[in-house]
């Protein structure tokens, strides 16, 4: 098990190396995803609409975030994960349509992700609950909001940059292996 430092948006073969149980710091964008996000995002792609960012230059996060409003400008209180398998029967799909390889959460997902981790070359990391306020401390700008005002302040899509945000465990890998599939054994 190994210690990485990865700047987003990462190489495809930087995600491919990284295996089950190593330990993941990410600095770049990460955009909070939650139910309602990924089936509005969903939605819009199959609309044949744009999404207001790209997915693929940084990492989802399931998490609905706890934020606050200091002047014109937004900051993270508290950022830490919620349950991924919710996110299970959207994950694949919005994955295969954007591109995007790193997904973060807690309690894992199942085999649609999975299989979509394999063929994108990607990660599931987990980020440990409970942790909200390391979380937000990574978080070092808020660069934008969507989606705020028709699904909320915990299911809006959230656009912060971030330094060493983790630790993050790489729960699921490209290879096809699970931390979770080895607990149950």
């Amino acid at each position: 098990m190994a210690e990485y430092h990865i700047s987003l948006p990462a190489k495809e073969q930087d995600i491919r190396r990284l295996r089950a149980g190593d330990t993941v710091y990410l600095s770049g964008t990460i955009f909070t995803m939650r139910d309602a996000a990924h089936e509005k995002a969903l939605f819009l792609l199959a609309e044949g609409k744009t999404l207001p960012v790209n997915l693929a230059e940084g990492a989802i996060y399931h998490c609905g975030p706890l934020m606050k409003k200091k002047g014109k400008k937004w900051e993270a209180v508290s950022a830490g994960p919620t349950t991924s398998a919710r996110m299970e029967m959207f994950e694949d799909a919005l994955m295969m349509k954007t591109g995007a390889r790193i997904i973060i959460g807690k309690g894992g997902m199942g085999s649609r992700t999975a299989q979509a981790l394999q063929k994108l070359g990607g990660v599931f990391c987990a980020f440990t609950g409970g942790c909200g306020v390391l979380a937000a401390n990574a978080i070092k700008m808020v660069e934008g909001v969507h989606w705020l005002e028709g699904l909320g302040m915990p299911e809006a899509l959230w656009v912060f940059r971030v330094e060493n945000f983790g630790p993050l465990v790489v729960a699921m890998d490209s290879q096809g292996k699970s931390l979770y599939d080895s607990s149950k054994k």
